[in-house]
């Protein structure tokens, strides 16, 4: 039975790439959370998976889907993402805009006025080339040229010495027990280190991120101000927004 019932958590983990201990205990509540462990580590054991803080992934998980996939992405629902972002925007300010296709969608739709723009991605950095009266400042570092972000140790010296007003932060997948999580150690030391230096922290996450869980967790709903989504949130993530204050927009 036991090796029934690992080869259809195997298969759950394949199918959804990463999960929950949460998600798996839903899916075998007449199991004990120490026998969902124990079935765990022996599918860690035989290499069928990788066992993550909060959950599990699949061996053959591939991180972020690329820049230009995620470019044909939902692009409706970011339009209507930097709509409701741009009431937060006041002239003069320094904002932070992280490398995601939601922040991109943002700098189009950005009014040419007097602003200080740091950005870890080159191609929005490009389209902000467009505007005239922003000041423009494209961090140093590694890049990425599947995600089109910078990051590594240059990026996060340079990032210690900025005073942040606003930042917009993109999210690769969201849920109430793990909180914001992206694709990749370098994206998320950098947006934990704009996070911690913005005094208005702003997630942007789209509906089709909350049905999905990445290997790091940058922040939780308590670590931002505001959470941006183009769709009806989560309730247990509303409840949290709530307890801590954050305004969903």
């Amino acid at each position: 039975m036991n090796s029934i019932r690992q080869k259809k958590i195997c298969d759950f983990i394949e199918s959804r790439q990463i999960v929950t201990i949460k998600e798996l205990q839903n899916l075998y509540p007449e199991v004990s959370l120490m026998t969902i462990h124990r079935d765990l580590d022996a599918l860690v054991q035989s290499g069928m998976i990788v066992k993550i803080r909060g959950g599990a992934r699949a061996v053959r998980h591939t991180g972020d889907p690329g820049f230009e996939v995620r470019l044909q992405e939902n692009n409706a629902g970011k339009a209507a993402m930097a709509a409701k972002a741009l009431s937060l925007i006041q002239p003069g300010g320094t904002i932070f805009l992280d490398a995601s296709t939601t922040n991109l969608m943002l700098a189009r739709a950005l009014p040419d006025i007097n602003l200080n723009i740091f950005t870890t991605g080159p191609n929005i950095a490009i389209e902000l080339c467009k505007l005239h009266n922003p000041s423009i400042t494209l961090c140093c570092g590694n890049l990425n040229r599947k995600t089109m972000s910078l990051s590594g140790q240059n990026t996060l010296e340079m990032l210690e010495k900025i005073n942040i007003d606003l930042a917009f932060i993109g999210v690769s997948g969201c849920n109430a027990d793990a909180g914001f999580t992206c694709g990749t150690e370098g994206d998320m030391a950098v947006k934990a280190m704009v996070l911690h230096k913005a005094r208005t922290k702003v997630i942007m996450c789209d509906k089709g991120k909350f049905s999905r869980l990445m290997p790091y967790t940058f922040a939780r709903v308590s670590d931002v101000d505001y959470l941006i989504s183009d769709s009806d949130v989560p309730e247990a993530i509303v409840r949290e927004a709530r307890t801590q204050g954050v305004t969903i927009l």
